[in-house]
């Protein structure tokens, strides 16, 4: 029976809510500013009663950390700043103790440079089989001085670098991040060993980095690029239609053989794609039923504060998914993207439509992601350019992504706010406006944002799960997003003026509300 099949009994996943932990800047055990496994396994309970159902991981591997953690060393071990094998240990054997599932990343589609297959291929030189497992190509020009093709990093400037002997790798995110080349029998065969390590240690699921970029086309051809199109070097706002190096056919052949590496373990392992495609059916294409069990569903993420453009990323993700009858996705935040109280306009205003996107999310079927810290209201942070840390912005100049991976608040008026012992400072400064929003400050605080997503996990947990998987989207005039799930009705105003409510208990709201009215960028279920 396949993984991701609707009839197969006990698929957690389905409809599980994940809390991603960015692992750098959840809890440090022990004082260098920097957050650990042994950290985290200290605070598994806070998300325990935070009401979330499992836990995924940013990568703790071996690594020269470049880009924290996402350009791996050795897929096989922990990094002495996280921890160790034990640490890992330790942290699942918890979790399972707490009910709470983990899911760590992996990261296949590059390894670092300090991999010990990257040092073999420079030592070997051009045509070596340690060469061909990644991709090395001669350079353009009478003296090979130009790069193979017109290819650009994610991270900004050329995807390509040369070295001493004048060949040319490809790196499709940071120099120190080399592709890998999948057509190379010996690179899934690695990647299927690494999977069952883990497996056998534990883990329940893994969530797979770059999902959509392991296969390019095999000629390496150049883009064509559409003029104006744009480029911001981010993954979130790429919207290029010719991509030789992304979402190729070939790729779905590596997600079947993992299928069948998942299925051969019990407890119900899974697998969710990060996957960036350019439209919901080919989103839905890594969730057939032979291959992965998810695929982030970033529609949801990119989709502007309008009741529009949400019905119809409702409309698209459940019409794409339901011919491979697969269970969708939604997330609002992760460590790559700006946070969503700040991308609704941040304040008062942004955090009310954070909360009630957040609470309209929780209410359709399928699984829900939360990025950690946005239980607290967490905004983007402005992080001055001394304190970069992202290996985009210092290629680019540019702000990248450190604002949104702060270290987050435990307690206390100032920082760290109890972030690690010994009050050294977090490997990003955090704000000192933050005393406010602490999980010390806001448990147990009526109308905090902590609260609120206990009591909308809570009331997703009674009455959401069991509501069936048919949504009715519901006519309720241009700025209202309205629409029915079994007994549910869930309405969110994306207007400037109250709208009336209609009839019925309302069992949960994201803010304020009256018996005859919701407010502007408000969300309430009601049954």
């Amino acid at each position: 029976m396949a993984l991701n099949d609707p009839k197969r009994p006990g698929t957690w996943w389905r409809d599980a809510v994940t809390y991603q932990v960015y692992v750098r800047s959840f809890a440090d055990s022990d004082g260098d500013g920097v957050g650990d496994l042994p950290g985290i396994t200290a605070r598994l309970p806070y998300l325990r009663d935070l009401g979330v159902d499992a836990v995924w991981l940013t990568p703790f591997y071996t690594s020269p950390q470049h880009d924290h953690g996402y350009d791996v060393a050795d897929y096989r071990d922990v990094d002495p700043l996280f921890g160790d094998l034990d640490a890992a240990d330790q942290l699942l054997e918890t979790a399972h103790g707490l009910g709470l599932k983990v899911i760590v990343d992996l990261v296949p589609n590059h390894t670092s440079d300090e991999h010990v297959w990257f040092q073999q291929a420079l030592a070997a030189g051009p045509g070596s089989p340690e060469r061909a497992r990644y991709l090395f190509r001669e350079g353009r020009g009478e003296d090979g001085s130009q790069p193979p093709n017109n290819w650009e990093s994610v991270f900004g400037g050329p995807a390509w670098t040369r070295v001493a002997d004048g060949q040319w790798y490809l790196h499709l995110f940071d120099t120190t991040q080399p592709d890998l080349d999948w057509r190379n029998p010996e690179v899934p065969a690695m990647f299927e060993d690494v999977l069952r390590f883990w497996l056998d240690r534990g883990v329940d699921g893994f969530r797979v980095d770059v999902a959509h970029g392991l296969l390019k086309e095999a000629s390496l051809r150049d883009q064509q690029v559409v003029p104006h199109a744009g480029h911001s070097g981010s993954m979130v706002e790429r919207r290029l239609h010719d991509e030789p190096m992304w979402d190729q056919p070939e790729v779905h052949d590596v997600y079947r053989e993992w299928h069948r590496v998942l299925a051969a373990y019990d407890g119900d392992r899974m697998a969710v794609a990060e996957a960036w495609t350019q439209t919901a059916e080919s989103m839905a294409r890594f969730v057939r039923p032979d291959e992965l069990s998810q695929t982030f569903n970033f529609g949801w993420l990119l989709a502007e504060w309008s009741a529009t453009a949400f019905a119809d990323v409702i409309h698209g993700t459940l019409t794409a998914m339901e011919p491979v009858g697969a269970a969708p996705t939604w997330v609002l935040s992760n460590h790559d993207v700006v946070r969503h109280p700040s991308r609704y306009g941040g304040g008062e205003r942004g955090l009310a439509r954070a909360r009630a996107a957040t609470l309209t999310m929780l209410a359709l079927p399928g699984s829900a992601y939360l990025y950690q810290g946005e239980e607290l209201g967490l905004e983007e942070v402005d992080v001055a350019p001394a304190d970069w840390q992202d290996p985009a912005a210092l290629r680019t100049g540019e702000r990248g992504r450190d604002g949104c991976r702060v270290p987050i608040p435990w307690e206390g008026e100032s920082a760290p706010y109890g972030f690690g012992p010994g009050g050294a400072p977090t490997w990003i400064p955090q704000p000192d406006t933050w005393g406010e929003l602490t999980v010390g400050a806001q448990w147990g605080r009526a109308g905090s944002t902590l609260e609120f997503y206990r009591e909308a996990l809570r009331r997703r947990r009674e009455h959401a799960l069991d509501a069936g998987d048919e949504v009715r989207l519901l006519d309720a005039g241009r700025d209202v997003l309205s629409f029915s799930r079994g007994p549910l009705t869930v309405v969110l105003n994306c207007g400037d003026a109250p709208v009336p409510l209609p009839e019925g208990e309302v069992l949960v709201a994201s803010g304020p509300v009256d018996d005859a009215k919701l407010p502007a960028d408000t969300a309430v279920w009601i049954r």
